[in-house]
Order: structure tokens, then sequence, then C-alpha cells
């Protein structure tokens, strides 16, 4: 399964080599628990398979991976540096989105995005804190309101976003920079607002991703 955002597949290739199967994985976890939402009209369901996802991956800690290739590469690639337990909360996180309730959206940005960002930056042997994990959910909230046809439900995610974003002042430690070339993104997103126009990837965007790389800034 490959990256699909094309953006985090380029943050991918700023991560120091011997830990970019990890965080690969991480973020293909990430992307399959977006599918079940993306995937499934009845939040009933929904909740249903993501818990099966939840309990799969804290499973993990104490027995060998099922026959699925994804909790199989988690188990090589990600454990023991991250939990089992810890990837499961990724699937709470996922879960409080299942209904689109607006009032979820900080619980969203901080169980799927600041969790993401928080056992990225594990993987890649620095500690998680409130700053990582502050731009990995307005990352996490402008990808979701940006993937919404609903404009109330974007302007409102945008807005979380922007909240989620205000304590990060946009610096990262260098060994977390590919982490913040997407939370750079986000601030960027979030600041411009619901009419802005959004395409990912152009040549002004990768540009401003290369730069925070190299410079922080």
């Amino acid at each position: 399964m490959t990256i699909a955002d094309p953006e985090a597949a380029l943050m991918l290739t700023h991560v120091p080599g011997d830990r970019r199967a990890a965080v690969a994985t991480l973020w293909r976890l990430d992307a399959r628990l977006g599918e079940v939402l993306a995937t499934t009209s009845d939040p009933a369901i929904g909740m249903i398979r993501l818990a099966w996802w939840r309990d799969a991956l804290a499973r993990l800690d104490d027995a060998p991976a099922p026959a699925e290739p994804l909790l199989q590469a988690v188990t090589t690639d990600c454990l023991p540096a991250v939990a089992g337990a810890e990837l499961a909360l990724l699937a709470e996180g996922w879960g409080t989105m299942v209904d689109g309730d607006p009032a979820a959206l900080d619980a969203y940005g901080a169980g799927r995005g600041g969790v993401l960002f928080g056992l990225a930056a594990r993987l890649l042997g620095r500690a998680d804190d409130a700053d990582i994990r502050a731009a990995g959910a307005g990352w996490a909230l402008v990808d979701l309101g940006w993937g919404q046809r609903d404009a109330a439900f974007r302007v409102a995610a945008l807005t979380a976003a922007a909240r989620a974003l205000a304590p990060w002042d946009g610096r990262t430690t260098r060994r977390l920079r590919p982490l913040g070339m997407l939370g750079m993104l986000a601030r960027r997103d979030a600041a411009a607002g619901p009419g802005a126009e959004r395409r990912v990837a152009t040549p002004a965007r990768v540009a401003a991703m290369l730069r925070y790389r190299w410079f922080g800034r």
C-alpha cells in the first residue's frame, strides 16, 4: 500500500533511512483507518470496523500479528518502539468522527493527528510533546476539512485547526522537521480560510516544504 497523499510522501523522503519504513507504516495505518470511515455509510458499522482495528492493534503487544499484511508490517516496523496499545489510540481517534459531528472536531484532531504525530516523533527517536501533537492535530483537521463538500463543516474544521495550531510556534527540532513540513502547510491552510483554493503538492507548496526542512521556517 503506497502513500496516496503526495505531500506526506514527500515528507517521508526526508525521514532518515533507518526510520523511514516505520513512519511510512504508521502513515499507511492512518490511511487504512481513514478508508474505514470513507467506505462505511452506517456509523454503527463504522464503529464495529474501527473497533476491530483497535483491538487487533492492542493485541500485538501480547500475540503474533494475524494474517493481515498491514498488521504484520506494524509488528515488524513499529513495535516495540511504540506499543500496540498506543497505536490502538489512533483507531479511537478516527472513531470520534464516525458520526460526522462537528462537536467532536477537537477530539478528532487530538485523537487522530496528535496521536499520529506523537507516535511518529517517537519513531524518529524523539519524545513526543505538546508542540508536535498540536501540529498533528492541526494537520489532521485541515486534512478532514478540505475533504468535505459541506461548507459549514469545512469552516468548522478549519476553525478547529487554527485553534489546535495556536499553541505551536511553528518550530520543531531538526529531527522532527519532516513532521513540521506538514504542520507548516496546515498552518497556512488554516490561516487562508475555507474560501481559498487548495491544491496539494503544487511547486509553491513543495518549495515551502523544502525550505522548512532545511531552514525550519
